[in-house]
């Protein structure tokens, strides 16, 4: 940032004097290359005297022909690191889309985080002022050959490294090319980690659309997706929302042993299967640990009836290895183990967030059920 302070005198008769500070801010944009520069003036007014303090500052360019050639800069780069997909969101796409009468009716359960953070969700600019742009990312996780167990069962996203560890170095790689290509950008990126809504911002990228299950679906991906974010002043090309496919579907609604998904795309974490076996951390009502169908950390019932998600439907296998050895844990040997074996079974990978005592836990209920 380059920066020239001038003092001019003022008389403060020249200036509102109801006002403890008189803040007017004018730009003029010099075009460079990828960078442009904006000569702020600051008027600032105390009892005993006036002041104007200018500053050059460098902007990013917002023309839509740069725009567009940052945004296809940024997705050939993501490609590059291995994502999936990625797609752009403007800022301006942002508005409450049900969240807020989510929380008011207390579907989130004992999650308090997602309250305590609710301004900050629905609102980025909270979190990196100027915000301009949202960088959406998916990664592929569905491999064909990867069956749970029958009777200690753990979704499929959890079958591999933890993927909040595993998408930080490409992330933070592609902020800063993000930085790189845009001189004076700011970044927050994120991996499902953050107060950062990434399927609603999916959505408004287009990178697919929220299925009745209140999942992203991509339209080759299905909804078998890991979603990072990264929010950026950057001004970046957006790219068109796409349209709901699921029509008139409900199997997924059909299917949830507990009832959990609601005609209005919303998941009530109360009743729903993933959320106590991995965040509640108390005791399983009795509602749910009768209906787990073997699910002893997370559940991928709804994701599995998904037309989407048929196996025909999908590109081919994720190229992250996973834990084979998963297929053929059992609800007894669960059960029975101990810290260590916890460990040494589960390390690096999401289960270890449900702890020894909370697998424990899942894996009785389970072999009560049975």
């Amino acid at each position: 940032m380059l920066v020239r302070r001038a003092h001019n005198r003022f008389s403060r008769r020249s200036l509102k004097t109801t006002l403890n500070l008189l803040v007017d801010v004018y730009s003029i944009r010099l075009r460079q290359g990828l960078r442009s520069y904006r000569i702020i003036v600051t008027i600032h007014n105390s009892p005993r005297n006036s002041r104007a303090v200018t500053r050059m500052e460098s902007a990013p360019m917002t023309t839509p022909e740069k725009m567009q050639q940052l945004s296809l800069s940024v997705k050939a780069e993501a490609r590059r690191l291995g994502f999936d997909a990625c797609c752009v969101a403007s800022v301006s796409a942002e508005a409450d889309d049900g969240f807020d009468a989510w929380l008011a009716d207390g579907q989130h359960a004992d999650m308090a985080w997602l309250a305590r953070t609710r301004a900050l969700r629905q609102q980025v600019a909270l979190k990196l002022p100027d915000a301009q742009s949202v960088v959406v990312l998916a990664t592929y996780y569905y491999r064909h050959d990867a069956h749970p167990a029958p009777r200690a069962r753990i979704a499929r996203y959890a079958w591999r490294r933890d993927y909040h560890r595993a998408l930080v170095k490409p992330l933070k790689t592609l902020a800063a090319h993000i930085q790189a290509c845009c001189p004076g950008a700011a970044c927050y990126a994120s991996t499902d980690s953050g107060p950062v809504r990434e399927r609603a911002w999916a959505a408004r990228a287009g990178l697919g659309w929220i299925g009745r299950h209140g999942l992203i679906i991509h339209p080759r991906l299905g909804s078998w997706v890991n979603l990072a974010t990264i929010i950026t002043t950057a001004p970046l090309a957006p790219d068109a929302p796409m349209t709901n496919r699921c029509g008139g579907c409900d199997v997924c609604m059909r299917a949830c042993p507990t009832q959990a998904i609601s005609a209005r795309r919303l998941v009530d974490a109360r009743r729903c299967i993933a959320y106590h076996t991995i965040e509640n951390k108390g005791e399983l009502p009795e509602e749910i640990a009768g209906r787990l169908n073997g699910w002893v950390f997370g559940c991928d019932i709804c994701q599995e009836v998904c037309p989407w998600n048929q196996p025909e439907r999908l590109r081919q296998d994720a190229e992250m290895p996973v834990h084979d050895d998963f297929a053929s844990l059992s609800a007894d040997r669960l059960a029975d183990m101990t810290e260590e074996e916890f460990a040494v079974c589960f390390a690096g990978t999401p289960v270890m967030r449900v702890k020894c005592a909370g697998m424990k836990r899942n894996a009785e209920a389970v072999i009560q059920d049975l």
